[in-house]
């Protein structure tokens, strides 16, 4: 309980040590002239920080520190309170204890605030204190929405159990609009199996796009008017800053659809005509691919199946975001998954649960990044290693020192072809002499759509066609090549599905002698082609003339010189 006479903020804090009396005086100049808190003052002056006025109140009087997304307040409480009155005073009511009523306030030495409370609900205020900003989304989330987005935040609170639940039977009539469009296009994604939901803002529509076998297609258009709406509900499902509308935010969404639980990612960004939104889709309950089922063909599947037999050492998966380098590390990982092997895996995220497996996800805000998280691992007894991402020279020299001292090592890298990996580590001030010794194999990828099983249909090539320049096939040797001709499965895309393209590099004696005098990457790759490796290009011309894909895809993911 505060004294009814009236403290000082300003005063306590010099009292604090928190700010000097010069300080002070300069703060109260600036109020007088603005009309601002004087606790706004000191901490947009950068005089003090809002932890230090809080820890200050909290010592000096003994008023409670409240973290309001930690408690569930009493919903009789909050129909009881005026909503005018919570706004204008920047309060939250959590809870009544006896004869009191316990209340969150920004500034608890607000004794008019405390006044208009008591009036208004008949019981003495007990003040705690909490942030500014966790008082406004409070705020936000109790009051300052639609009733049916209020209720979908409640069951948000209790996601780990419920989820969402998209199915189509499990909307009512009565729901709102934007509740009605959000689930569509929730439920259209996962029908048409995409990796991606863009929700995307223009100057006089919403465009939604998703990204189905690595290529973004058109859904649907909306009004404009459904936008911020929109916005609002993904933002409150997913638990993010609904106020925050002038930076980006990442949140999370467990969605339930049939007998599928789907783990959503979600990402916004400010542009000029609103806030974009991408949702990225991890069906953890699917099946994960074998090898055998990932387009490595025979003779490569089998030189890959020798590097994974290897006791120890490092494996590394290069290419681009969305190339595919999860799955393969997952499809390895099962290669070699037996019960007498500790398999730790650390990732960003933990995209598909693998049996008799060890994963762990990251955790920045905790802590827990791919080097400490590795350091640890270190310490489980671990035969085998899989680091999501090698993104900093710590993680490299941790990963590279764990794979010259008898553990098998899995990881990535974004580079363009294989033999960029070693140079990469190289950068990251890997000592050449320990990139040599480790690493036993590194595998490029990229993936490209493969021709719809469902309307696949083969047609002569003509003279002069790009398909010959690319294929070297003369114009007078008669050519015949598979191309989908669009159909309902396919989506009239003439693509359903995707392979991926593959190349392989063995660090053998001739490749360590490379790395260890520091040798360009073209080097490499120039030696291991002539020893036998196929690179990303002759792995699509194979591809091609099976009929399992086409040449314009092999050309938009895998580099091609004229002439070559």
């Amino acid at each position: 309980m505060i004294p009814r006479e009236r403290k000082r903020l300003g005063d306590l804090l010099v009292e604090a040590n928190v700010i000097t009396r010069e300080q002070l005086q300069k703060a109260l100049e600036i109020q007088r002239s603005s009309g601002k808190r004087l606790g706004t003052v000191l901490i947009e002056n950068n005089i003090a920080t809002e932890e230090q006025i809080i820890t200050t109140l909290e010592f000096q009087l003994g008023i409670p520190r409240l973290y309001l997304h930690r408690l569930t307040p009493d919903k009789a409480l909050l129909e009881k309170t005026p909503e005018s009155l919570v706004r204008r005073h920047k309060v939250f009511p959590v809870g009544v204890q006896g004869a009191k009523v316990l209340v969150a306030m920004s500034d608890p030495l607000n004794l008019v605030a405390i006044q208009d409370l008591e009036l208004a609900l008949g019981l003495e205020v007990e003040a705690g204190i909490a942030t500014e900003r966790e008082i406004e989304l409070a705020i936000q989330r109790y009051y300052g929405l639609p009733e049916e987005l209020k209720s979908a935040y409640e069951s948000s609170k209790t996601e780990t159990v419920s989820f969402f639940n998209i199915d189509q039977g499990s909307t009512s009539t009565d729901d709102a609009p934007v509740i009605k469009a959000v689930n569509t296009i929730l439920q259209t994604a996962v029908k048409e199996g995409a990796s991606d939901i863009h929700i995307e803002p223009r100057e006089h529509d919403l465009r939604v796009r998703l990204r189905v076998d690595g290529v973004l297609r058109e859904a649907m258009t909306l009004s404009k008017n459904i936008h911020p709406p929109m916005i609002s509900r993904l933002k409150i499902m997913a638990e993010m800053d609904i106020a925050e509308k002038r930076l980006p935010q990442d949140g999370r969404i467990m969605i339930k659809y049939g007998t599928r639980n789907i783990d959503l990612r979600v990402s916004s960004l400010p542009s000029i005509f609103g806030e974009k939104i991408v949702i990225r889709l991890l069906d953890k309950e699917n099946q994960f691919l074998s090898l055998e089922q990932l387009g490595f063909r025979p003779k490569l599947l089998e030189k890959f199946k020798n590097v994974l037999a290897s006791p120890y050492g490092m494996i590394l998966l290069t290419g681009p975001t969305g190339s595919g380098k999860t799955t393969t590390l997952y499809a390895s990982l099962g290669e070699i998954n037996q019960v007498g092997r500790n398999i730790v895996t650390i990732e960003d995220p933990v995209e598909y649960i693998l049996p008799g497996i060890i994963q762990v996800q990251t955790n920045v805000k905790a802590g827990l990044d791919f080097a400490s998280g590795l350091r640890s691992i270190l310490r489980q007894d671990p035969d085998v290693i899989m680091v999501g991402e090698i993104r900093d020279k710590e993680t490299a020299s941790i990963a590279v020192r764990a794979a010259t001292t008898g553990h098998l090592v899995f990881s990535t890298l974004h580079t363009n072809d294989a033999a960029g990996a070693v140079t990469r580590l190289v950068d990251m001030e890997v000592e050449p002499f320990l990139v040599a010794s480790s690493v036993v194999g590194i595998v490029a990828q990229r993936l490209v759509r493969r021709n719809c099983p469902y309307c696949r249909e083969e047609y002569d090539v003509p003279p002069g066609t790009q398909e010959r320049l690319f294929l070297k096939i003369p114009d007078e040797q008669p050519l015949r090549l598979k191309r989908g001709r669009g159909c309902a499965q396919c989506g009239f895309t003439g693509y359903k599905g995707r392979l991926a393209l593959h190349e392989l590099l063995v660090v053998n004696a001739g490749i360590q002698e490379l790395i260890l005098r520091k040798t360009s990457a073209e080097k490499i790759k120039e030696l291991a082609m002539a020893q036998g490796m196929e690179d990303l290009y002759m792995d699509g011309v194979e591809k091609i003339l099976q009929g399992a894909t086409t040449v314009q895809e092999v050309l938009r993911v895998a580099y091609w010189e004229e002439g070559r």
